[in-house]
């Protein structure tokens, strides 16, 4: 995921409607990982105050200024100044490491500075700071590098490595201020580990390992602190007789830096979407995905914390 998971590249088999499998991951293809952007129609941007937005029907989309060049499997970050910020992705030929920012007051994309190496799958998590951190994803092979994007400056430095490679893995920010990494692929395996980077020592520390090994799952930050961990694939294949597509969640909790079983959904999804409801008592919406049999679902479900 689900970007792919993220958000990379080109097809070897095909597994159910808008599927691919490439560098022994699977990924929907062309996904955005971090759905700001749809096909080059911004949507649900926070604008700041005194930033016109643009007019037009409401439930419609219009189309605004393209990319400088085309992507998929990048990630996209609603910066605090209000632009975002897109990063790496595959351009159809190759693993691009080049950015650009989108600007919702303009309606245009501008080239930024480039990441350290070309990146996809890869995760990007606005921080307290207001700095970008890009976790992992596939350089050739999946790597355990990590970088800052500097919003003021427009560059992109190293920062601490992550304990693994990982790709197709999720990263959260927690309330501390730390980011949780959990799961995706070590480029030999799926992998259950998970590991916080803390941004003041710029460093990643593992923490406790989930139930059993994840990708194309999802996390999401509870109200109450803790991070829900639910579906995804384990196993040794993205498809054929070796997927397993899980229906278990588990609960990770920052005080303790450990993981817990919670109930089950009602049926097994990878590269599903879970959404925080805050207006309804911090239940999370659950939609859509792969379930068993490589079948895509239009089904939908509640998890009430």
């Amino acid at each position: 995921m689900g970007a792919h998971s993220g958000a990379g590249t080109h097809a070897a088999t095909t597994r159910g409607a808008g599927s691919t499998r490439s560098h022994g991951r699977c990924r929907p293809a062309g996904r955005v990982r971090l759905a700001a952007i749809i096909a080059g129609a911004v949507i649900g941007l926070a604008v700041p105050v005194g930033v016109a937005q643009a007019t037009g029907t409401p439930g419609t989309f219009t189309a605004t200024g393209s990319m400088t060049i085309p992507r998929q499997v990048h990630t996209a970050t609603l910066l605090k100044n209000g632009k975002v910020l897109i990063a790496g992705g595959h351009t159809g030929s190759a693993v691009t490491n080049s950015a650009e920012l989108f600007d919702p007051h303009k309606g245009t994309f501008t080239a930024t500075g480039s990441m350290t190496i070309p990146r996809d799958v890869h995760t990007a998590t606005l921080l307290p700071t207001g700095k970008v951190l890009i976790a992992g994803g596939v350089a050739g092979n999946p790597t355990n590098s990590a970088e800052l994007f500097d919003p003021a400056t427009g560059t992109f430095t190293a920062t601490g490595s992550m304990t693994r490679p990982r790709k197709v893995h999720t990263a959260t920010l927690l309330p501390t201020g730390k980011v949780l990494i959990a799961g995706g692929h070590t480029g030999s395996a799926f992998t259950n580990t998970a590991e916080l980077f803390d941004p003041a020592t710029g460093t990643f520390t593992t923490t406790g390992s989930m139930a059993r090994p994840r990708l194309e799952h999802t996390a999401t930050l509870l109200p109450t602190g803790k991070v829900l961990v639910a579906g995804g694939v384990a196993g040794n294949l993205c498809i054929g007789p070796g997927i397993l597509i899980l229906a278990s969640a588990e609960l990770f909790d920052p005080a303790t830096g450990a993981f817990t079983a919670t109930g089950s959904m009602t049926i097994p999804r990878q590269v599903h979407t879970a959404t925080l409801l805050p207006h309804h008592h911090g239940k999370v919406l659950v939609a859509g995905g792969v379930t068993t049999g490589g079948a895509v679902t239009n089904t939908a479900e509640l998890l009430d914390p």
